[in-house]
């Protein structure tokens, strides 16, 4: 279970550093040109940022050896990362915020699922996923240390 719940936070941790890297740093966000200068800088100190975190969490994840305990810093780091964009995506109608930019935006994730055919923002699609991971390593996390 230890070394499930270790490849569990590789995954999750990966997923809000290198994946978004991937996305952020190109023309549908750092040089997005219908981007303010500011909102760039801030993306990307946001990503750099998280990309830091995430070596944190790594190390502290790979560093761990039976040591459960250490497994809650990377599992925490994770979820407050997913919760964050979650808590961004729910208050949109506050600020003003879109999934998706007109201009360079990364473009939907479209499905066919049993004939069943709709589309997702590709930041939906990816975090849902990504957070049901880190979710199931704080429950495996939990279990290691005694706490459920």
């Amino acid at each position: 279970m230890l070394l499930t719940a270790k490849l569990l936070l590789t995954v999750a941790t990966l997923g809000y550093s290198a994946i978004p890297s991937l996305f952020d740093f190109n023309e549908s966000h750092a040089t997005n040109p219908s981007w303010t200068g500011h909102a760039r800088y801030h993306v990307i100190w946001q990503v750099s940022s998280y990309n830091l975190i995430a070596v944190l969490a790594l190390v502290l994840t790979w560093t761990a050896g039976e040591n459960a305990a250490q497994l809650w810093v990377p599992v925490l780091l994770a979820l407050f990362a997913y919760a964050g964009f979650w808590i961004a995506n729910v208050t949109r109608p506050i600020y003003g915020g879109v999934l998706q930019d007109a201009v360079n935006g990364v473009p939907e994730f479209h499905y066919n699922i049993f004939g069943w055919k709709f589309s997702l923002d590709a930041n939906v699609s990816l975090f849902t996923p990504a957070t049901a991971i880190t979710l199931v390593g704080l429950y495996l996390v939990a279990r290691l240390n005694g706490a459920i």
